[in-house]
């Protein structure tokens, strides 16, 4: 590229000028012609350093986690058999007697009435069981055989 001047009116001077170089023209190291397809280096997922070589599991490890399962499994049964609830260690009591089941009255409510001091859902099912029931519906003034206590 030349410049040219005009200092005089008739005297012209030519100069030669060199081009501007920018950093952000050309790469440093680039060898990709114009035009060409990018070309990309890896898989653009950030990896750590550290090494991923995996430890293989020995006899040992099994067994000591074979051990830690069947010590949970032992805690957790313990907990369900000691944390029943406290009612239902209370027996239905043996004594049976001829009930009559009373108008507006369930079954539920009648397991209460004869035998307020067992768990109602053991005294229902015991007279279900006594009295051949399919279903808990009962009809007012029908006699059932329960305990009573």
């Amino acid at each position: 590229m030349t410049i040219i001047t005009r200092e005089n009116p008739t005297d012209v001077v030519v100069r030669p000028v060199r081009p501007v170089r920018t950093a952000a023209r050309r790469r440093p190291g680039s060898s990709r012609p114009a035009g060409s397809p990018l070309r990309y280096h890896g898989t653009g997922v950030l990896m750590s350093r550290a090494s991923h070589r995996r430890r293989p599991i020995t006899p040992a490890t099994t067994v000591v986690l074979a051990l830690v399962a069947a010590a949970i499994t032992v805690w957790l049964g313990l907990v369900a058999q000691l944390g029943a609830p406290a009612d239902a260690a209370e027996p239905v009591p043996g004594q049976l007697a001829v009930v009559q089941v009373q108008a507006g009255e369930s079954l539920q409510q009648l397991a209460q009435r004869v035998a307020p001091d067992a768990p109602v859902g053991a005294v229902v099912d015991q007279i279900r069981e006594l009295n051949e029931l399919d279903s808990a519906a009962v009809d007012a003034g029908q006699t059932l055989i329960a305990p009573v206590g």
